[in-house]
């Protein structure tokens, strides 16, 4: 008896301890003082909610999909599509990058890090991504949203078979350190995977709605609530849990389809949420509005909307294509922001192979001057 409470004691001693020191409670912990702290609650819901209605929930059922599929058609891996032909897994990878949203970006991303894709499709992918903002295009302007896709995939396409005649750079892969495995973390994942599996197909409705821009009425806030809840719970979990990080690190032959998505998921939303919150508050605390940016010169507009693109995250995306909705921008700089920017899929690709991601970046700047130019003057 008394040799089992000395077990008992001891195992929770090591927990505590293993918690106590764990840095990544820092953000989640952050996050719940900014939302305690009045001046910055209301702007810190808002994000979160959008982090997880517009990326984490779209980022969940790709992938899940992806991981579905795959497993049971192999032959569209890109490893092989690519030992039948790399134009073949170039321009599958353009064609994954165009979907709306960050999923199929984020997909090759890991795919590349895993080495079963090649540089060209990396940089293919990054140049045909839209991001978030293609919902909010297709939602408000159909036809130029489609225009944008395919102009996305012909761009990207070219990108890559281009970039695969050069040396493909060595792949560094970043190792990340994590707390190691134990009852808890088990029980973290199992539970997260749990009320993923039952909230997915509910929140996937709502994020269609909120993307397509229909007002949810009285019930907008109570899903404000709920969005802003879940974002801090995937952080908790990434958090509490040295197992939920990218799949790209990990045995995927012992997990099933749906762990692996929501793994992949709150690695991808802690850099979505971190990051969006670092360009709110900036934004709070320095009045900086990218609407004043263009109604400089017009002539630089193009410009701007690329330089725009280079941030990463879909957040200043999402806001030049609301300006192209309102008629402020010309089609152009919308152009020129959409090759050039790499939407949340840049997160996860600094994450993990940071070299190589500012270097397919840099490659997505010279389409995108070469066609917000074009398009600009013809």
């Amino acid at each position: 008896m008394l040799s089992s409470s000395i077990k008992y004691r001891f195992y929770f001693n090591t927990l505590a301890r293993q918690y106590v020191y764990n840095k990544r409670l820092i953000l989640p912990l952050l996050l719940i003082c900014a939302i305690v702290y009045s001046p910055t609650r209301t702007t810190t819901i808002t994000t979160l909610a959008d982090a997880f209605f517009q990326v984490a929930v779209f980022v969940a059922g790709t992938l899940y999909i992806y991981h579905r599929v795959v497993g049971r058609l192999p032959q569209l891996e890109l490893r092989y599509l690519s030992s039948k032909s790399p134009a073949l897994e170039v321009s599958f990878a353009s064609v994954l990058g165009a979907l709306p949203g960050c999923g199929g970006a984020i997909i090759v991303v890991t795919q590349y890090t895993q080495r079963q894709a090649s540089f060209g499709s990396l940089v293919a992918v990054l140049t045909s991504t839209m991001g978030d903002a293609a919902f909010l295009l297709l939602a408000k302007k159909p036809l130029d949203g489609l225009l944008m896709i395919a102009l996305g995939i012909a761009v990207g396409f070219v990108s890559g078979i281009l970039v695969n005649t050069l040396p493909e750079p060595e792949l560094e892969v970043a190792h990340r350190s994590h707390t190691p495995t134990t009852h808890s973390s088990d029980v973290v994942s199992r539970i997260a995977s749990r009320l993923w599996q039952c909230l997915l197909i509910p929140c996937l409705l709502i994020s269609l709605l909120l993307a397509a821009n229909i007002q949810l009425g009285a019930v907008s806030y109570l899903v404000q609530l709920f969005g802003c809840s879940m974002a801090i719970f995937a952080t908790l979990c990434w958090a509490l849990d040295g197992n939920l990080q990218s799949s790209s690190t990990q045995n995927l032959e012992t997990t099933d389809d749906f762990t692996l998505a929501v793994k992949d998921t709150h690695f991808v939303s802690v850099w979505v949420i971190a990051s969006s919150m670092l360009y709110e508050i900036i934004v709070l605390g320095t009045g900086f509005d990218i609407a004043t940016w263009f109604s400089s010169v017009a002539a630089l507009t193009p410009m701007l909307g690329i330089i725009i693109g280079l941030l990463p995250g879909c957040g200043p995306q999402i806001i030049v294509a609301t300006l192209y909705i309102q008629g402020v921008i010309p089609f152009s700089a919308l152009a020129g922001n959409a090759i050039s920017n790499d939407g949340d899929a840049l997160f996860p690709a600094i994450a993990l192979a940071p070299k190589a991601a500012l270097l397919a970046t840099c490659y997505s700047v010279l389409p995108a001057l070469l066609v917000a130019y074009t398009i600009y003057w013809f």
